[in-house]
């Protein structure tokens, strides 16, 4: 009995190390998924009437969510107040609502692949803020392991270039790069003080309201978008949004912000070959190469030194 008792405890940690993870991979295949879902939706929505219907679906999702974590705890939902408060809702207007909206205008001007890579430089962003602003340091594994899967993410942005500079997308792609490293930042120093299902549920809807102005284009061409956009449009509020940014905080309430950030170096080549087999975007070898070349710095970057 004492020798079972003493080993009971870590149980848990290392069941939770194993929820981490698969949080982190769940984060990133929907993540990836957006970009191919944004480039087919925006056909027939503009970005600020996509924004909205992204984000006010992952609300009501995120809604339901919290109510059944909620009930099955026997809890009531415990809201942040003051300063704290404050700083989730100016996280949720520009992350749900500033990034998305970045984002979805990028995606007009350049193909999936490469406004994915152009994201990507958020990771890189976001160390060097955790770094400066969290404490977290620079270990060296994260350095060498950010910087393979970096030069992985330039060889495939230059193998997927279609030889055309678009200097309004690439500005776009570096702002939604900008928002989500601040956020990232921002939301790792609120989650101490509120849970990250909550968090993000009050985010999304703070993302939703601001973007209301956009509410009478979106009944419109809702109207007029064929059913597999606006089915595109729940798939994006319930899976990339609702989903993915809940296992998002959970895996970020539990690791470093620059380790949790450089994982998503595996979106682009996750985005390149969705793109190959949804839009015909055929990845040449190169793309592979460079392919190969992030998913081993995504290796190297979390492992702790023993």
């Amino acid at each position: 009995m004492t020798a079972t008792a003493s080993r009971t405890p870590q149980a848990p940690a290392s069941t939770r190390g194993g929820l981490t993870i698969l949080a982190m991979a769940v984060t990133v295949v929907l993540w990836a998924s957006a970009f191919v879902a944004i480039r087919a939706v925006g056909h027939d929505l503009d970005p600020g009437t996509l924004t909205l219907g992204r984000v006010a679906v992952g609300t009501l999702a995120l809604t339901v969510m919290l109510g059944v974590v909620r009930a099955r705890r026997r809890a009531p939902v415990r809201l942040p107040r003051g300063r704290v408060l404050l700083l989730v809702l100016v996280w949720g207007v520009a992350w749900f609502g500033g990034y998305n909206l970045a984002l979805n205008a990028a995606e007009q001007h350049l193909d999936a692949g490469t406004t994915a890579l152009l994201v990507n430089i958020a990771p890189m962003l976001v160390a060097v803020l955790a770094g400066l602003l969290l404490g977290e340091g620079f270990p060296r594994r994260l350095l060498v392991g950010m910087a393979i899967a970096f030069t992985g993410v330039v060889i495939i942005a230059v193998a997927t270039s279609a030889g055309r500079f678009d200097a309004v997308g690439v500005v776009l792609g570096l702002v939604s790069a900008v928002l989500y490293a601040g956020a990232a930042t921002l939301q790792k120093r609120l989650l101490p003080h509120v849970d990250a299902l909550t968090m993000t549920w009050l985010g999304c809807l703070a993302g939703t309201v601001a973007a209301l102005p956009f509410l009478p284009a979106l009944v419109t061409q809702l109207a007029d978008a064929p059913t597999s956009s606006v089915l595109g449009v729940v798939y994006l509020g319930v899976f990339p949004t609702a989903i993915a940014f809940s296992t998002w905080g959970y895996a970020l309430s539990r690791t470093s912000a620059g380790r949790t950030a450089a994982a998503t170096y595996a979106a682009p080549p996750l985005v390149v070959l969705m793109s190959w087999a949804l839009l015909d975007e055929v990845p040449t070898a190169i793309v592979l190469v460079g392919g190969v070349l992030a998913l081993t710095g995504v290796a190297v970057a979390p492992l702790r030194r023993r």
